[in-house]
Parts: C-alpha cells; structure tokens; sequence
C-alpha cells in the first residue's frame, strides 16, 4: 500500500461517518448556543453559557470580596495579587491615558470592565466549564454599551453637550467647508462602529480560542480512540498543541481584557480632552 493511501485510510478511522457514533466531530458555533436547562421558554432561561456566566460573576465577587474582608495593614499573599491588579489598571491605564484627575475618577469603571471581561474570558480553559461566555453577542456588548455610555457621559460632564458634540463630529483644525462630507463620517465612526467594534473584537477572540482548543482535544481523543496505530503518534502532537494553546488561550484571556480597557480609557479621554 502506498504512503499515500495508507494515510487515507487512517483519515478514514479517525473522522468516520457520523452514523457510526465515534470518531472526529469537529467543533462548531453550536457550543455557544446550547439548548436550556431550566426556565426554557421564559426570559429567565438558563443554559450552559449562561450559568457559567453567573458562576464566573460570583467567583469574581466571591474573591474581591473576600479579599476585602480579610485587608490588613501588612498585605498577605491574596492581597498583594489583588492590589497589584487594580493597581496596573488604575496606574497603567486609567491614570497613563487620562491623567491623575479623569484617572482616579473614571479609574473604577475602568477596573470593572477589565475585571468583568477577563473573568468571563478565563473560564474558557478552567476545567469543568471550558467555555468563554464572552464569546456569545450578549456579554460583549454589555461591556461595549458600558464603554460608550461612559465616554458620552464624560464628554458631556465636561465639556457639555454642545462642546462634546463638537469635539466628537468635528476634528479640530477641519475646515468648514468639508463639515458636510466630515461630520457623517465622524457620527458614524464614534456614535455607531465604535462599540459595535468593540463587541465583534472580543467576541471573534473568544470564539476563535475555544474552537482551536476544542479541535485540539478532539482531534488528540480521535486519533487515540480511533486511528490507525500509524497515526495514535498524532494524538501527541494535537496533544501537546492544546496544552500549548491552553497557555495561549489565557494569554488572549488577559491581553483581550487589557485591550477592552484601554480602548475604553482612550475614548474616554477623547471626550473630556477635546483637541
């Protein structure tokens, strides 16, 4: 038998026809939609994505909270890691983007998001729930619809709602005569794109990662279960890819949480800092 054939046919034991129940069955969007578990049918129902969503809401509480009751003067352990974390948020993106004075005021909301965001990322490697509920519309947009109710709350505080309108639709030193082709373009960009890009970004991430992960173990349990004895030495290498795209996948985890915020940070001082 040829190489090449020889390499068919194990494709063939490891993704067989679905009617035979084993085998390769590649990942798909459906595992961001399961079907509910409880209250099916009513606006309270629950699924998969949404009790790991509370679950990761409640950890994060459950932490801070914690955390909080046990401060001291002398920090332990737990609460070193927690200070250092709202630290780096308040000091290296709220405070570096906005300055001292819109820094220590818009610094909690700031904090929020990337808390919030990163706590529903991570839960797509932990063991048990292995899904990022962020990478379902709902939750991405919440956060974008934070972000952009805060920057048109700042601009307007500060600069009222003339001036932040102004500084929002008409870039400074624009003539006038190129307001009528400037300012829809302006509108469009800031007031509609910008938290719809927002919401796709994360989104896009957090899907991508969960179906690079998924396909990894996947494929490893086929090619061990299933494959030829030719090819089980693939099941290491699709192994040892998802152990390495765990360590990826947390990496975008903090990385797309730090980017939330900084954006928000970034539209937030375009709108109380006008130019």
């Amino acid at each position: 038998m040829t190489t090449s054939a020889t390499l068919a046919a194990g494709l063939a034991v490891v993704a067989p026809a679905a009617s035979d129940g084993g085998g390769f069955e590649p990942p798909s969007l459906d595992d961001f939609y399961p079907a509910a578990f409880a209250l099916a049918g009513t606006p309270f129902e629950l699924n998969r994505v949404m009790l790991v969503r509370i679950i990761m809401t409640l950890v994060l509480v459950a932490v801070f909270g914690i955390g909080a009751a046990r401060a001291r003067v002398v920090p332990g352990r737990m609460q070193n890691v927690l200070e250092m974390i709202l630290e780096f948020v308040r000091k290296n993106i709220a405070v570096e983007i906005l300055g001292d004075k819109y820094g220590a005021r818009y610094a909690p909301i700031i904090t929020t998001i990337f808390l919030g965001v990163f706590f529903l990322n991570i839960s797509g490697i932990l063991p048990g729930l292995q899904i990022a509920s962020t990478g379902v519309v709902g939750m991405p947009l919440v956060f974008a619809m934070a972000s952009y109710l805060t920057f048109v709350y700042a601009g307007i505080r500060t600069n009222g709602v003339g001036g932040f309108v102004k500084s929002a639709l008409v870039p400074a030193g624009v003539p006038g005569f190129l307001y009528p082709l400037i300012v829809p373009v302006e509108f469009l960009s800031t007031f509609i794109l910008r938290p719809l890009t927002l919401t796709i970004r994360l989104m896009a991430n957090m899907i991508s990662g969960h179906l690079l992960l998924s396909l990894c173990f996947l494929a490893t349990n086929a090619l061990f279960v299933y494959a030829t004895a030719q090819l089980k030495v693939l099941g290491t290498i699709t192994f040892v890819a998802g152990i390495v795209f765990i360590l990826l996948e947390a990496f975008v985890a903090a990385l797309q949480a730090y980017i939330f915020a900084l954006l928000s940070a970034v539209y937030i001082e375009s709108s109380v800092h006008t130019h």
